[in-house]
């Protein structure tokens, strides 16, 4: 790719990048969140389409011009994008010819050969399943592998994967990397979009940065070992000393108590998801809620958070000392609670709305006078928390879905924001966004904690919650194992109560 730029209404997402890669390469494209990659893998598999940006592709030395899709993927270019283009309801080999399917006479499909030729490239991505089953009863990862083999069955030269393992747990996400260290066996390209940078380093040769829509530097990979500090500073075009702000905690009494609180599955009736839950969040305090996939940890917080998830079996809640009421949404947010959730596109924002709606909704009576909205006011609210959280973009009346991850979870952040908050729940607040975006993200909630909130944080990087809590409770089916004062916690106690079943 030679001195490609990109233009959008009033945003330059790529100016003049160029990206060589050899082939049977493994090159992993990081920066970011708005550096413009998904941008640029865009541009080369024809999703735009030549004319929609300025500069040259070019394919084994010479020019290409794609005018969709189809015209890249006979150049043997296919992209998985990180929301999965599946149809549930299809079965696994019908989804993997879709628009490129096994026919005999008279234009007729071949089922047996669907079948047959399915069942084989299954076997190539190492799924052992049935390829007449329904894609929707596959997990996320074996999506992604019914990805790649339809990839496969297009004679894939160039396979790029947007952010894979966004939403892998670690035995799907070391599948899918020994999966392309050995497509690179075969002769196959791939480039790596990932804000894993550990990930990156087990399987890239080499790696791209980018930054503000423009190439900053290519570096080359020596045995598996990646410099973060290099790579790190080259995406946020500043030196992090620590991954994690400095703050001096002032903890004070006790804020909120959940007592006892146990829900069962909202469909398969008896099965306990959250059982027997106690726990305390201090005025001024981070609190840390580890646990493996399946521990419990969202179905808690959601549960508590107006019951919005599963059946209430039992357990109260209390803030400074007295039991409130909690059973709706409307009355968690009237007693000071707010949750952000895990899925910011589903359950955070309205993705085709604009900024100020979005950071307003939860506190319409706050812009509102007898019950109508007030434009003026709902304005400066929305412009004023922009700019406390400096979200990029071009103004309020930006579409929440044309920002970036970083600036969308900000977004998330700043619609709670506005309720002032007494407790405030976040749920994988980091995930999918970039190192910098992610220190924007703990600057904001130490912010808000300085100024007397609480915060219940839950996560999956052992890390963070170790470099930003100030204790940390661990969960495993569903029940508390364990808490841990920060000054006592390392990722090997968290990883042993996470993984017994404690008291």
């Amino acid at each position: 790719m030679r001195a490609i730029s990109k233009e959008f209404p009033g945003v330059r997402a790529l100016s003049d990048v160029d990206l060589r890669v050899r082939r049977g390469e493994v090159r992993a494209l990081v920066g970011e969140n708005g550096a413009g990659k998904s941008t640029l893998m865009k541009v080369l598999s024809g999703v735009h389409p030549h004319g929609d940006y300025t500069g040259e592709i070019l394919v084994d030395g010479d020019v290409r011009a794609f005018s969709g899709i189809r015209d890249s993927e006979r150049a043997g270019i296919v992209i998985i994008h990180q929301e999965l283009a599946l149809v549930g309801n299809l079965s696994i080999a019908e989804n993997i010819f879709l628009g490129n399917e096994r026919v005999r006479w008279a234009g007729r499909v071949d089922w047996g050969r669907t079948v047959s030729d399915a069942r084989e490239l299954l076997r190539r991505v190492g799924l052992d399943k049935d390829p007449t089953l329904p894609v929707s009863t596959l997990g996320v990862g074996e999506q992604q592998l019914v990805e790649i083999a339809k990839a496969l069955s297009k004679r894939v030269r160039l396979l790029i994967l947007d952010e894979p393992t966004s939403a892998l747990n670690e035995a799907e996400s070391d599948n899918l990397l020994r999966l392309l260290v050995e497509l690179k066996a075969q002769g196959i390209t791939s480039i790596l979009i990932s804000h894993k940078l550990d990930e990156v380093a087990r399987v890239a040769d080499t790696i791209t940065v980018l930054r503000d829509g423009r190439t900053v530097e290519t570096m080359a990979l020596a045995e598996g070992v990646a410099d973060e500090d290099r790579i790190i500073s080259a995406m946020v075009g500043r030196d992090l000393q620590h991954r994690f702000p400095e703050r001096t905690p002032h903890i004070g009494e006790v804020r909120f108590e959940v007592r006892d609180w146990s829900v069962d599955h909202p469909t398969q009736l008896g099965r306990r998801v959250v059982d027997g839950a106690t726990l305390t969040v201090r005025r001024g305090e981070i609190v840390g809620l580890a646990g493996l996939m399946g521990a419990g940890r969202t179905e808690f917080a959601m549960s508590v958070f107006g019951h919005s998830y599963g059946r209430y079996v039992s357990g109260t809640v209390h803030k400074d000392g007295a039991r409130i009421r909690t059973g709706s949404v409307a009355e968690a947010v009237a007693n000071g609670i707010a949750y952000v959730p895990e899925d910011r596109k589903e359950l955070g924002l309205v993705m085709d709305d604009d900024i100020r709606h979005n950071l307003t909704l939860p506190g319409l009576r706050r812009i509102s006078r007898r019950a109508v909205i007030d434009p003026a006011e709902e304005s400066v609210a929305a412009e004023r928390l922009r700019g406390q959280l400096q979200v990029k973009s071009r103004d309020i009346y930006q579409a929440a879905g044309n920002l970036s991850g970083g600036n969308q979870q900000k977004v998330v952040l700043g619609k709670w924001m506005f309720t002032e908050p007494e407790l405030l729940i976040l749920d994988e607040p980091t995930r999918g966004i970039d190192v910098g975006a992610k220190y924007e993200i703990y600057l904001i909630i130490h912010r808000l904690v300085e100024q007397g909130a609480s915060v219940l944080m839950i996560s999956s990087e052992l890390p963070e919650l170790l470099g930003m809590c100030d204790r940390v409770y661990a969960m495993r089916e569903g029940r508390i194992t364990g808490d841990v004062a920060r000054s006592e916690a390392d990722q090997e106690s968290l990883m042993r109560l996470m993984t017994t079943t404690g008291p």
